[in-house]
C-alpha cells in the first residue's frame, strides 16, 4: 500500500515531501555536538578528580554543577536529534525493541516542544544556581574585565544575577504558555472526535 501511494506522487509533491532528508546533515552535526559535550564532560571530570584535595567545598559543587549542566545539554541534544528526526524525517522503527525511549512512544510536535521547554528550565536553573552560589563574590572581588590576568576575581555582577533570574522566569512563563496552549488544542481535538450528545 506504501509502495502504491510512493508511485502515486507527483514529480512536484514527491520532491517536495523528499526535501525533509534536507534535515538529516543537522541531526548529524547535532551528534558531532554530542561527541563534543562528551569530551567536555571528561575534561570536567579530570579536573575534578585530580584537583580534589586542592579545591574548596564551593569550587567542588560548580565543577559538579558544571558536570549536570553538560549532561542536561546532552539530554536535551538527545531528545532533539531522536525526537525530531522521528518526527520531522522518518520512523526510527523502534517499536518492541527493549531500549526504546519511553517518552519515544508518544513522541509527536508538540510533545516534543514541550519536552524542550522543560528541559531549557532545567538547564536554565542549573546556570542560575551556579550565579547565585558565586554571587558572595560580588563586592568581595574585583571584575575581571578591570583586573590584570592571573588576579582573583570575578565575573558575577549584581546586574547580571537579576537579568539572568528574569530571563529564567521568561524561560517558566514560556514553558506555561506552550504546555496551556497544547492543553487547549488537545482538548479542542478530542471534542470534535467525540462530541458531546453522541
Amino acid at each position: 500500500m506504501s509502495e502504491q501511494n510512493r508511485k502515486s506522487l507527483g514529480p512536484l509533491p514527491a520532491l517536495i515531501f523528499s526535501s525533509r532528508w534536507l534535515q538529516l546533515p543537522l541531526y548529524l552535526g547535532l551528534i558531532l555536538a554530542q561527541v563534543v559535550y562528551v569530551i567536555l564532560f571528561g575534561k570536567e571530570l579530570w579536573h575534578l578528580i585530580h584537583e580534589s584535595l586542592e579545591l574548596t567545598e564551593q569550587q567542588i559543587m560548580l565543577i559538579v554543577l558544571a558536570l549536570i549542566d553538560v549532561v542536561m545539554i546532552s539530554n536535551l541534544l538527545v531528545m532533539v536529534i531522536v525526537g525530531g528526526y522521528e518526527t520531522f524525517v522518518s520512523r526510527l522503527g523502534l517499536q518492541g525493541h527493549p531500549d526504546q525511549p519511553e517518552w519515544l512512544s508518544h513522541v509527536n510536535a508538540s510533545v516534543l516542544k514541550v519536552k524542550l521547554a522543560m528541559a531549557i528550565i532545567g538547564i536554565s536553573s542549573i546556570h542560575l544556581l551556579k550565579t547565585f552560589i558565586e554571587a558572595g563574590t560580588i563586592g568581595a572581588l574585583p571584575l575581571c574585565s578591570e583586573v590584570a590576568a592571573g588576579v582573583k576575581c570575578t565575573n558575577t555582577t549584581a546586574e547580571g544575577v537579576m537579568w539572568q533570574t528574569l530571563i529564567h522566569m521568561a524561560f517558566i512563563v514560556s514553558a506555561i504558555g506552550i504546555a496551556w496552549t497544547d492543553r487547549i488544542m488537545q482538548a479542542s481535538i478530542t471534542r470534535a472526535k467525540h462530541p458531546s450528545g453522541h
